[in-house]
């Protein structure tokens, strides 16, 4: 039994004749004629009964025919609730991001203003290994992820796009002799002691090609996610630190030197899956992102380009 079934035995009633209502259904008579069988199968007793060469409802038919109506009112109803839920341009948006991305994006967003016609935020900081941003859109509308430029695409459970493809520069103490260069070398930086991220995260794929490309172990001495910590760290002279240029604050003791030899740049990307953006406040939002985007990167490109030459 299903809702086409259900209407055409509502038809049947009103219209009295199988061909009239296959015309009122745009159906032919054969495939009328088949619903009502597989309708007649589930059902214990007859739904239709001969009265010379017309087809009419039996007791029970009637029975169902008037259920049927309360079916389709139900139906109607929510369908339109579910329109309503995707149109909604004030509905609540779940919005997941790492910590450096969190801190550029997060007031951008809320600067943005709320109001009855404004998606309603939800915002949360998760810091996860790479191949677990993927997994956090099933708990969230939108995931702020990132990734090294050469690294593998995000699997196609879920849908992404950039916001940023954001150069990583080396933090060092402003007063550090290797800060009279304007850009560093793996060889520069090589003998250096080093503050990175743990394993697993994507930053360690560029140390790694650093100590690749100057043939030599680095010596990690400290390992550290959050940014801001890294910098107050790295100011204190605990060693140099790949950071992002754009997502992280500039701080008054530290120069930021590009890097030569070595691809160093990463992807901010935003994960969802990709029946999310089927509402109206989830597209919203993801518009707001790009901008948002842009908005960072001509800020703080244009903020640190005395720093980065």
């Amino acid at each position: 039994m299903n809702e086409r079934q259900l209407q055409i035995l509502r038809e049947l009633g009103e219209l009295g004749s199988v061909t009239a209502t296959a015309e009122a259904l745009l159906m032919t008579p054969s495939a009328v004629s088949q619903q009502l069988r597989l309708l007649q199968r589930s059902v214990p007793v007859p739904l239709t009964e001969r009265d010379g060469r017309r087809l009419v409802l039996t007791d029970a038919g009637e029975a169902l025919a008037r259920a049927a109506i309360e079916v389709e009112t139900a139906l109607a109803k929510a369908r339109h609730t579910v329109e309503e839920f995707v149109d909604r341009p004030d509905a609540d948006v779940s919005l997941a991001a790492f910590h450096s991305a969190a801190a550029a994006f997060f007031p951008l967003l809320v600067r943005g203003g709320t109001g009855p016609r404004r998606p309603r935020l939800a915002l949360a900081d998760e810091d996860v290994a790479q191949e677990h941003f993927p997994r956090l859109t099933r708990d969230y509308d939108l995931v702020l992820g990132h990734r090294l430029d050469h690294a593998p695409p995000w699997p196609d459970s879920v849908a992404a796009s950039t916001l940023l493809r954001e150069p990583l520069d080396v933090a060092l103490p402003a007063d550090h002799p290797l800060a009279a260069k304007r850009r560093l070398t793996p060889r520069d930086v090589a003998d250096q002691p080093w503050i990175t991220v743990h394993d697993g995260f994507p930053l360690m794929a560029t140390i790694d090609a650093i100590a690749a490309a100057a043939n030599r172990q680095l010596d990690i001495v400290h390992r550290i996610n959050e940014f801001t910590v890294v910098a107050e760290v790295v100011a204190a002279g605990g060693g140099l630190a790949l950071m992002p240029r754009w997502t992280t604050r500039p701080h008054p003791a530290l120069a930021f030197r590009p890097l030569s030899g070595v691809h160093t740049r990463r992807h901010i990307d935003v994960l969802h899956r990709p029946e999310r953006p089927a509402r109206r406040a989830v597209r919203t939002v993801l518009r707001e992102l790009h901008r948002a985007a842009r908005t960072i990167r001509d800020r703080d490109a244009h903020a640190r380009s005395g720093d980065t030459g």
